[in-house]
């Protein structure tokens, strides 16, 4: 991902006026930008307690708190008489909303846009096979909703982008399978961060709404091959609506894979 030129913690004017909430939450988001963005490779010792909270002006506590959200996340871990380091990437919870949203803050490498389209090829179309065989009425009638937001607001609107993920939400519930209802909160953070990258580099010319609706008629018509091929060529739109110089093309020496090897 592009690295800016400061490594600068910067809190905002109104920061001092937050609630705590607010204000660790704001630190441990500059924080986990630059971990995800690189500028803090795996191994780094972040400032310690006194340091870094004197440094930004906050309370310890604050700092304190914000620390303990990156290490909810896998981003650090901490050891006695040597601080928190940053975690190596293979530690850090990729799904998480939070990290994800840090992730897309600026322009993801390319191997970050592949892996997560290569998760939801791998894991949308078996769904979409199992909801056929196994989705309720209501579960149905969730979908029809979200697809019906979706058409009304369009994928430019945040209304849109929920309406979207709660249509994929949905479709992952449809399974049945605990496992696969856990994911539910990654793959429509994921969904979300790759529609909001594609519509801030270019606005989506094609309208993807008769797109789910084919997954939608296939899983309504109890037809699991039909799904399945229905959401594999939704997904293959879907790599085709990134701009071209960020379309995923697989690399085997990630830059992730390579800061952890440093």
């Amino acid at each position: 991902m592009a690295a800016k030129k400061s490594n600068n913690i910067k809190v905002s004017r109104g920061a001092q006026g937050r609630s705590a909430l607010r204000l660790h939450g704001s630190i441990a988001r500059d924080l986990g930008v630059m971990i995800v963005s690189g500028r803090y490779r795996p191994g780094h010792i972040l400032a310690g307690e006194v340091e870094a909270s004197e440094k930004l002006k906050v309370s310890r506590t604050a700092y304190r708190e914000a620390v303990r959200i990156l290490a909810a996340k896998g981003l650090v871990h901490s050891r006695p008489r040597v601080g928190t380091r940053v975690s190596a990437p293979e530690q850090w919870q990729l799904l998480d909303p939070d990290v994800l949203f840090w992730a897309f803050s600026g322009d993801p490498e390319p191997e970050v846009l592949h892996g997560l389209f290569e998760l939801r090829a791998i894991i949308e179309p078996a769904a979409a096979a199992l909801a056929a065989t196994r989705r309720t009425q209501q579960q149905l009638e969730t979908m029809r909703r979200s697809l019906d937001e979706m058409a009304l607001h369009t994928l430019s609107t945040e209304k849109g982008r929920s309406a979207d993920q709660e249509f994929h939400g949905a479709l992952l519930r449809a399974t049945g399978n605990p496992f696969m209802v856990s994911l539910i909160n990654g793959v429509a953070a994921a969904v979300n961060a790759l529609t909001e990258f594609k519509q801030r580099r270019a606005a989506l010319k094609r309208n993807p709404v008769p797109d789910h609706l084919r997954v939608y008629d296939a899983i309504a018509a109890k037809d699991p091959e039909r799904a399945r091929t229905a959401m594999t060529e939704l997904i293959r739109l879907a790599i085709m609506d990134t701009p071209m110089k960020q379309r995923p093309k697989y690399s085997a020496a990630s830059r992730w894979v390579r800061n952890a090897d440093a």
